[in-house]
């Protein structure tokens, strides 16, 4: 029985109708895979050697009872199958360690999905920028004078930290906002932290679609995650409402471009963000959407990222 651990926020607290990690598990244990639970808390390096505490897990697709945890055990990683690495963002310094001792994992021959240096290197903000051919005019820097001449340049701009997720801090703002100085010297701590400025793509008010890919290759449908009442952020978790499209030809053309490059960093499992005819983010950490998907069109995303997790296992 191969054996599957997921590397995760407590599973307590999770909203099993919406969580895609959830979904995963579900998928693995139907196909016999021994699941374990580990948060970041369990994770150590003994001698060169990645440990983990890991606790047996047992999942039900039952909102009042969806899990069951047998007694937390440290183990050496490097004895288990796969590793699903789905820690919610921020990617923080601890984050950045994390992915550190899953790379002893992976270098001992453990598929860890995503890839520990994809994870690292694709900061879900910053890595869009590899192709700039799929991006609405952006800008990245700590000089709050820099940002403001963006701003006199394009207008209408969308400003954004590097390490958020969830539609916590994006702001909208525009040349000659009396707030926009306020909002600059927050995002940028004064100079000292980078942030990120977008031209304002109207299209926001069409949804944000949310493009999951698989080894590179599109799922043929999106979920575009359309902004309500007078909030201009379409994200779930800002109170976005989430409807099925089939994907454009721009859209599969923006992933023919990024998906080639994933592969290459062996990201399993990505989501695109894309707004209008551009790409805004590239979310690598713990992508979602996909139970949202599978209700609306009958699929099982999770199975087809099991297929090919299965064969690279083989």
């Amino acid at each position: 029985m191969p054996r599957l651990v997921v590397l995760m926020d407590p599973i307590r607290d999770i909203r099993i109708a919406k969580d895609t990690t959830f979904a995963l598990l579900l998928e693995a244990q139907r196909r016999g895979y021994q699941l374990d639970h580990l948060t970041q808390g369990g994770l150590a390096i003994r001698d060169g050697a990645p440990w983990a505490q890991l606790a047996p897990l047992e999942v039900r697709d039952d909102p009042a009872d969806w899990f069951s945890l047998g007694e937390s055990v440290w183990s050496d990683l490097r004895t288990v199958d796969v590793v699903l690495a789905r820690k919610d963002p921020p990617v923080d310094a601890q984050f950045t360690y994390d992915t550190h001792v899953l790379q002893l994992a992976h270098d001992a021959g453990v598929l860890v999905v995503n890839h520990p240096q994809g994870l690292r290197d694709a900061n879900e903000k910053l890595f869009a920028q590899h192709f700039p051919q799929c991006c609405a005019p952006t800008l990245v820097a700590r000089s709050v004078a820099e940002i403001r001449r963006f701003a006199a340049e394009h207008g209408r701009i969308v400003l954004k930290p590097l390490d958020g997720m969830g539609g916590r801090s994006i702001f909208l703002s525009q040349h000659g906002d009396p707030n926009l100085n306020v909002i600059l010297e927050t995002l940028t701590v004064g100079g000292q932290a980078f942030a990120m400025a977008q031209k304002f793509i109207p299209e926001i008010s069409a949804g944000d679609k949310r493009i999951l890919m698989i080894d590179g290759v599109p799922v043929p449908y999106a979920l575009a995650r359309i902004p309500q009442g007078d909030d201009f952020r379409g994200n779930l978790a800002a109170g976005g409402k989430g409807i099925g499209v089939a994907l454009s030809e721009r859209d599969r053309w923006i992933a023919a471009q990024v998906g080639p490059e994933l592969r290459r960093r062996g990201m399993l499992f990505v989501g695109l963000d894309v707004i209008g005819d551009w790409l805004t983010e590239v979310n690598v950490t713990s992508p979602t959407c996909l139970r949202e998907l599978d209700a609306q069109y009958g699929l099982n995303i999770a199975s087809q990222l099991f297929d090919v997790i299965e064969s690279r296992l083989a």
